[in-house]
């Protein structure tokens, strides 16, 4: 094992004592972590370490996942339970497997899945701004005012174009110019995105995807990973979530129509001009995907010092698709073939 993991090993193996079993590390992008057993409990808990070096692609309001976790305790249904353990604050871990892991077919998941996932977004919608004293990492100059929903999806274009694609662009600037993608796509997304409804903000978890959801052996469905929560337009939830599950077009709707019976009754200022907006927001997220995306599969075909050439082709397909998806919203001319990809990969 690395140094660069042994901390949070360690304490995972100090915790569970000497006959204590500890599993991992489990797979995360963020984190490197480890569940095990607490001595004399039946509690299971997860000790994790944020992954050196690791790229931010998504904007984060509040500082401590645990500290939301703890207030959200309940007003929220199915979340992981903070347990403070020898001056930690630990989250407990969910038996179960995630949606990802189901053998579903065309994407759908089970009525009933999708019935709990609209309670998680009503449960979300009732909870404010005023409602959460948790402390955030954004400045209040930088938070947008409640019901500002341009000024909320502007936070985010700021994030995607400072610390995605400026930050980067010493490394990755030339991919994304021989891709077709240089700055002035900016301008063509806040053209082609803009112009929101205002809507009372409520808290977000800001992705909802098949990881980030797990059934436990009742059938009971939990949501995982709040580090990107945000307290801003809950339409975006929606946006977010239908963006990452795919889900077949007359599952796509019911949730649509959902969404929509649960927000408005909760808070009818909270739901009011969806028809026009969702697409927008969609139309965000299939362009923010552009940016992460090139970096994270190029970095995908590094092998050692060389290419994974075996691998090539998939990533060239998957890159082209993500591209031509956001075409209208970068208000891109062209969608680049699949030699011009792969010349600029290798390159």
């Amino acid at each position: 094992m690395t140094t660069q993991f042994l901390g949070a090993r360690q304490r995972a193996d100090e915790l569970s004592g000497v006959d204590g079993l500890v599993r991992g590390p489990l797979e995360g992008y963020h984190h490197e972590t480890y569940v095990l057993t607490l001595p004399g409990e039946t509690r299971i808990v997860k000790v994790r370490e944020p992954r050196e070096e690791i790229l931010w692609f998504d904007r984060r309001c509040f500082r401590s996942e645990e500290d939301l976790l703890r207030a959200l305790q309940g007003k929220v249904g199915r979340i992981p339970a903070i347990h403070d353990v020898a001056g930690m604050a630990l989250q407990g871990f969910i038996e179960g497997r995630t949606l990802k892991a189901r053998a579903w077919g065309d994407r759908r998941i089970p009525e009933a899945v999708l019935d709990q996932l609209v309670d998680l977004f009503q449960e979300m919608a009732r909870i404010t701004p005023g409602m959460l004293n948790v402390e955030r990492r954004c400045e209040p100059e930088d938070r947008a005012e409640n019901g500002d929903c341009d000024g909320f999806l502007e936070r985010l274009i700021v994030f995607v174009e400072d610390q995605v694609y400026k930050k980067n662009y010493a490394d990755f600037g030339r991919l994304f110019e021989e891709l077709g993608i240089g700055d002035e796509v900016f301008v063509q997304l806040r053209k082609n995105v803009s112009g929101l409804r205002e809507r009372d903000f409520c808290l977000l978890h800001a992705d909802l995807h098949r990881e980030n959801l797990v059934l436990d052996p009742l059938g009971q469905l939990w949501a995982i990973d709040w580090e990107l929560a945000m307290l801003g337009d809950p339409l975006y939830d929606l946006a977010t979530n239908l963006y990452l599950m795919s889900y077949p077009a007359d599952q796509r709707d019911r949730m649509i129509a959902e969404w929509f019976r649960v927000v408005h009754r909760v808070r009818p200022r909270s739901a009011q001009g969806w028809e026009n907006d969702l697409g927008r927001l969609i139309g965000f997220k299939k362009a923010q995907s552009v940016f992460t995306d090139v970096i994270r599969l190029s970095l995908s075909l590094r092998d050692g010092s060389g290419i994974n050439w075996v691998k090539l082709p998939s990533v060239v397909r998957k890159l082209q698709a993500i591209i031509a998806a956001a075409a209208g919203p970068l208000g891109l001319t062209e969608v680049p073939s699949r030699s011009r990809i792969a010349t600029a990969l290798v390159r």
